[in-house]
């Protein structure tokens, strides 16, 4: 193969690459092109740089090829551009200072098969956070870390699994009527809570962790893009504020989590700040955000950072909110549109096709 066929073969990559994830299905190896976006939009500027070194002005074939490559580079970039901190800020900064109108949360995907016990106990120690969720939660890790929980965290919802998909919720803050769902399936649990903050105001919590489309995990996104639209639904018609919380297995740019985010009427502390890449907290060069927090326009944002490494393929995400409802509408979002309706409801649908009892 010569340097221009090579050339052509890795354009050419980097086109599929980006046209895949636009297909309407859900099987693993079409959704998985939707992680790599950052990573698949420096690959396409280098396939175009080195192609342009070597184009034939006579040649439109070269023209058309070029064009393609410009095209896929525009659009990554317009995908990408709204996670940068040169985009507007989609949740405004905090205007209150008091730490009693702080709400401070910490949520860690810990990997089932980790033993760092103590580094997760620390931090929470370090950080004092009012809501703690932990993923990936055994008995192993549930009892690790209750030894050491401070007694101030009176309120707890635990769902301690095996299978990587337990799930642990403490909190200094009152919960009301904290509910362990099965949403898609009976061994992958998501809860719910009302929360009350210390000015005596309920808010709405949700925690989520859908399983991730791969093959060794789940070969379809169907379960997780269900999952991710019934609390959407939920957020949507919520009465209260609402706070949704933690490993989402999909990334802050993807169709799903933008229709999750449309349809639940939320906001994304990202867009506007930065990447915060949660996840793979091993590997410097393929990182993405799997771990979110989307909240409603009656929060703003103080504080927002990924905590040091513990031993967990996740960093650790740590946020801290004030809750402004006076404020509410100068980050109010556009409600969805029919279309965004249908098409979540139709991520609902395929799951019920596919497992009819899912009980959500």
């Amino acid at each position: 193969m010569n340097l221009k066929s090579f050339l052509y073969t890795l354009g050419t990559l980097a086109v599929v690459m980006t046209c895949l994830p636009l297909l309407p299905l859900d099987a693993w190896w079409i959704r998985m092109f939707d992680f790599p976006h950052v990573q698949l939009t420096v690959f396409t500027l280098i396939a175009l740089v080195s192609f342009v070194t070597k184009f034939k002005i006579d040649d439109w074939k070269e023209y058309v090829f070029v064009g393609a490559l410009i095209s896929c580079f525009i659009y990554q970039g317009i995908k990408v551009y709204p996670y940068t901190p040169t985009a507007l800020l989609e949740v405004k900064d905090s205007s209150k200072t008091q730490k009693n109108q702080v709400l401070k949360l910490y949520t860690a995907n810990v990997l089932q098969k980790n033993k760092h016990y103590d580094t997760i106990n620390q931090q929470i120690h370090t950080l004092k956070p009012d809501i703690i969720l932990l993923t990936e939660t055994d008995k192993k890790w549930r009892n690790a870390i209750v030894s050491k929980l401070p007694s101030d965290y009176k309120y707890r919802k635990e769902a301690p699994l095996d299978n990587t998909y337990g799930m642990v919720l403490y909190s200094k803050l009152e919960l009301k009527n904290p509910e362990t769902h099965f949403l898609v399936n009976d061994s992958i649990p998501s809860m719910s809570s009302e929360v009350k903050l210390p000015d005596g105001s309920w808010i709405q919590l949700y925690t989520i962790h859908p399983t991730p489309p791969m093959p060794q995990e789940n070969p379809m996104s169907t379960d997780r893009d269900a999952e991710m639209m019934i609390v959407a639904e939920k957020c949507r018609n919520s009465k209260l504020p609402v706070v949704v919380l933690g490993d989402f297995n999909d990334v802050a740019w993807s169709k799903t989590t933008n229709l999750f985010q449309r349809t639940g009427e939320l906001l994304d502390l990202r867009k506007g700040r930065g990447f915060y890449c949660s996840y793979d907290a091993n590997n410097m060069i393929f990182r993405w955000p799997l771990d979110h927090l989307f909240i409603s326009d009656e929060f703003r944002l103080k504080k927002v950072m990924l905590c040091d490494k513990t031993g967990s393929d996740h960093f650790p995400f740590y946020t801290e909110l004030t809750y402004e409802p006076n404020l509410a509408h100068e980050q109010t979002p556009e409600p969805p549109t029919e279309l965004e309706l249908k098409q979540a409801n139709d991520q609902i649908k395929r799951l019920r096709k596919k497992r009819p009892i899912a009980n959500n």
